[in-house]
């Protein structure tokens, strides 16, 4: 609700504000229509920005301090025997409180100063809410004041509006850079610590993957990520051995030998493909392509397990068709139709043009799609937790179970563990490992996008 009446009024103030800004510029322009240095609709957008920002301010203010603020008096009205008792007793007193300001119910009876404090609580968080919302309005408004006040023909809104924009732009390109600078750092400083406990030669040349869970902190079992990292490449590279052949080629297909009909239908059966969940396609290799594949291995002699690296690679590489074969058609379909006519013009044919000219022009996008495929496989979960088996043994049998770095970080992170232990620290330990095998796979494909887009641009 609290949400709700924030985006109200946000939309409110934006809306008189750009009004007053485009009035008030075509008042300043006048019936003569005097010459403008921007139109009346940059006018309404700075007049908008100048409300807004304030009062987007001050909102972030009070959501920021409001948590400290509110648990300050929440303290205030409890009993001092339970401020100054046990921090274990003083927590569970707070979150009662909060429980029964919020409407829920709570265990056993209600004590006096319990309802007296969660009363208190909630007349204290309406009150400063109303507060902050009619301090933003406020705010609000005497930003679109003191900007409609400088609505002048000499006023280059245009400029000043776009200068803002440009800024806006820098601070969502800078949230994205520090966003994975964060996760990079949280990865890896939580990693230094799990290899104060396992040695790192242990842990990236281990060949044994047999976490042992303690109550005392200490590493114990074993933790080699050998096994794991096997499982993850065998059943990535199964999914490309499907996914690629089979998408490309469909991409081929659409983009140079179907007819528009064809195209027209069968484009977006594929693409409706790419949003069916992942463990659908989870429950499918479980329930029905693993026991056909352990039944067709029956009619040839071969032992394939229905949970094994074949049966989660092959559901794998069905899912990932769709994106392999809707980004290459886009990118086949992006190649100029001159290239198409000079080659048939010299007498090759259909297919030799589509070999020697298509591929290769076309080649760095169909690589990045390849690579975002390779990056999808690496990062999947439930498709191995289903089909799998999960069994961290380190084979080359691809017919039986396996598992993968990432079901290893849930199982590590799954369940009552302390975090401070190395059972739960080798999680980010993995991240850490996933993350660069995929950034690896990255600069792989930036420097073959670079190389070939050199020689055909």
């Amino acid at each position: 609700m609290n949400s709700l009446i924030v985006a109200i009024l946000l939309l409110a103030l934006l809306s008189l504000a750009y009004r007053v800004g485009v009035s008030r510029a075509r008042a300043v322009a006048g019936p003569a229509r005097r010459s403008m240095h921007s139109r009346p609709s940059y006018h309404g957008l700075m007049v908008a920005l100048w409300c807004l920002l304030p009062a987007v301010a001050v909102l972030l203010l009070w959501a920021g301090f409001s948590g400290d603020i509110t648990r300050g008096y929440l303290l205030s009205q409890l009993p001092a025997a339970i401020v100054d008792g046990d921090p274990a007793a003083l927590r569970d007193a707070l979150q009662r409180i909060e429980q029964i300001a919020s409407g829920f119910g709570v265990i056993g009876e209600v004590k006096d100063y319990e309802a007296a404090a969660s009363a208190a609580l909630a007349q204290f968080r309406t009150l400063t809410f109303w507060s902050a919302v009619t301090l933003a309005a406020v705010v609000g408004v005497s930003g679109l004041g003191l900007m409609a006040r400088r609505v002048s023909p000499r006023l280059r809104a245009r400029n000043e509006f776009e200068a803002a924009v440009r800024v806006l732009l820098v601070l969502c390109s800078a949230i994205a850079i520090m966003t994975t600078v964060g996760i990079v750092a949280s990865l890896l400083s939580e990693a230094l610590r799990f290899f104060t406990f396992v040695h790192p030669a242990d842990f990236f040349f281990g060949t044994v993957w047999n976490p042992g869970f303690s109550t005392s902190g200490g590493a114990t079992g074993q933790y080699g990520l050998l096994p794991l990292l096997w499982g993850t490449v065998m059943i990535s590279a199964i999914a490309m051995l499907v996914a690629i052949p089979v998408g490309l080629l469909s991409a081929i297909y659409m983009a140079e030998y179907a007819s528009p009909a064809v195209r027209a239908t069968a484009k977006p059966v594929i693409e409706i493909l790419a949003g069916i969940p992942s463990v659908i396609y989870g429950v499918f290799a479980l329930v029905t392509l693993g026991p056909l594949l352990h039944t067709l291995g029956g009619y040839v002699g071969i032992d394939i397990r229905a949970t094994s690296a074949l049966t989660a690679g092959i559901a794998m590489g069905l899912m990932i068709v769709p994106f392999v074969s809707s980004l290459s058609d886009d990118i086949i379909t992006q190649v100029p139709r001159a290239l198409r006519d000079g080659s048939l013009g010299i007498g090759a044919t259909k297919s030799e043009t589509i070999r020697r000219v298509v591929l290769p022009a076309a080649l760095p996008g169909i690589v990045g799609a390849f690579m975002l495929a390779v990056s999808k496989a690496f990062g999947e979960t439930m498709i191995v937790v289903l089909a799998a088996g999960n069994a961290p043994i380190l084979r080359l049998n691809p017919f039986d179970s396996a598992s993968t770095v990432t079901v290893s970080i849930v199982n590590q992170l799954t369940g009552d563990t302390n975090f401070a232990s190395p059972q739960a620290l080798v999680a980010f330990a993995l991240g850490l490992t996933l993350f660069v095998m995929t950034l690896v796979l990255n600069v792989i494909a930036l420097y073959v996008v670079r190389k070939y887009r050199e020689q055909y641009e």
